[in-house]
C-alpha cells in the first residue's frame, strides 16, 4: 500500500504526546503512583480467564467445525466485518488516537473509536491506553505492565516471559493507574461513559453475531454458527493478535530504527494486526499515524486514518518526517 500524502510535519520526541486535542494525553501525573490503590477483584480475573479461554478453544475448534461443513457465508461475512470494525478500533482508536494522539478526530469519530475498541473485549478504553502508556513509559524495563524479558534472557526465562507478555499479565491484580497514565481520558465525559459502559458493549459484541446470523437465516442453527464464528473465534483471533505484538513483536523481528527497547518488526502478523506489527518504528517515533513506513510494509490502519483525514473527521495527522525517521535510523 502507497504511503499516505504526507502532512505538514509535527515536531516530536520518542515518547511525546500528540497535538492538543479534547483527549490530550499529557503524560503521566507527576505524584501518583503507578500502580491503582484498588486491585483486580477476584472476580474481575475469573471473568478475564472466562473470556480468555473460551474464545481461545473456539478457535482451537474452529479448523474441525470447518472440514464439518458447519460454516456459511454469511458466518464468514459476519466475522470478517466485526473483526474488521472492532481490529480497527484498538489500532485506530485505542492505540493510535486514545493512547498516542497521532491525529486529532472529531467528536462523532472520537466516541465512534471508542465504542469500536470496546467491541473488541480487550477492556475498557481507559483501562487499556492507561496500560499502554505505561508500557511505553517503561518498555522491556521494569515497571512494564508485559515485558516478555521480565525473567531474563536465558531460554527459559524468555519462555516463561513469552508467556507473561501474551496473556499472564492480564492476571496480575494489580491496575495501572488511570489517574497517574490517563488524565486527559478522565475528563472526557463522552470517553468516559462508553468506558463505563463496557459491560453492556461486550453483551452487544458477543450477541450481535447471533441476532443478525439468525435474521439471515430464519433458523436458530444460523444464529448459532454466527455466534460461534463472529463472537467466539472472532474475539480468540483477535485477542491472540494483539497479544501477539506484546509479547512476539518484543522479542522477535528486525530493528532498522533506534528505540529504548527491543521492539522488532514482524511482517507475517501485519495484515492480522492491520500493521501494528511494524513495531520497531512505532517505539522509535510512538505519535507517528504510520508504523510501517519502509517499502513493502501494509499498514491498514494509516490508510484507515488516511481516509479519515480525506473526509475530514481526522485532521493534525502526524504522518512520518523524512527527516525526523532518518535520525531514527539504527
Amino acid at each position: 500500500m502507497s504511503s499516505p500524502a504526507a502532512a505538514a510535519p509535527v515536531p516530536s520526541t520518542p515518547d511525546a504526546p500528540g497535538p492538543t486535542r479534547t483527549s490530550q494525553p499529557r503524560g503521566p501525573v507527576r505524584g501518583e503512583p503507578h500502580v491503582d490503590p484498588n486491585p483486580k477483584r477476584r472476580g474481575e480475573q475469573t471473568a478475564l480467564f472466562i473470556f480468555i479461554a473460551v474464545p481461545f478453544v473456539a478457535l482451537l475448534a474452529a479448523i474441525p467445525m470447518a472440514w464439518g461443513r458447519v460454516l456459511n457465508w454469511h458466518d464468514l461475512v459476519i466475522a470478517f466485518v466485526l473483526y474488521l470494525i472492532s481490529g480497527l478500533g484498538i489500532t485506530v482508536g485505542f492505540h493510535r488516537f486514545f493512547t498516542h494522539g497521532a491525529f486529532r478526530a472529531n467528536r462523532p469519530l472520537t466516541i465512534a473509536l471508542a465504542v469500536a475498541g470496546s467491541l473488541a473485549v480487550e477492556g475498557p478504553v481507559l483501562r487499556w491506553v492507561a496500560d499502554h502508556r505505561r508500557h511505553h513509559a517503561f518498555s522491556d524495563r521494569e515497571g512494564d505492565p508485559h515485558s516478555p524479558w521480565r525473567y531474563g534472557e536465558t531460554v527459559p526465562a524468555l519462555l516463561k516471559g513469552l508467556w507473561y507478555a501474551h496473556m499472564g499479565w492480564l492476571f496480575d491484580p494489580e491496575n495501572t493507574n488511570p489517574r497517574r497514565y490517563a488524565p486527559d481520558l478522565m475528563r472526557d465525559k463522552g470517553v468516559m461513559f462508553v468506558s463505563r459502559s463496557f459491560g453492556p458493549l461486550v453483551i452487544v459484541s458477543l450477541g450481535l453475531p447471533a441476532l443478525l446470523g439468525l435474521a439471515i437465516t430464519g433458523a436458530w442453527q444460523g444464529a448459532a454458527t454466527a455466534f460461534f464464528w463472529g463472537s467466539l473465534v472472532r474475539i480468540g483471533l483477535l485477542h491472540h493478535v494483539t497479544w501477539s505484538i506484546n509479547s512476539i513483536c518484543h522479542a522477535l523481528g528486525e530493528r532498522p530504527f533506534k528505540s529504548r527497547d527491543r521492539s522488532g518488526n514482524v511482517w507475517w502478523l501485519a495484515l492480522l494486526s492491520f500493521g501494528e506489527s511494524w513495531h520497531n518504528l512505532h517505539h522509535a517515533d510512538p505519535t507517528c499515524a504510520r508504523h510501517g513506513v519502509l517499502r513493502g510494509q501494509i499498514d491498514s490502519s494509516a490508510r484507515v486514518i488516511w481516509f479519515f483525514e480525506k473526509l475530514g473527521w481526522a485532521t493534525h495527522v502526524r504522518w512520518p518526517d523524512t527527516t525526523r525517521l532518518a535520525a531514527r535510523r539504527a
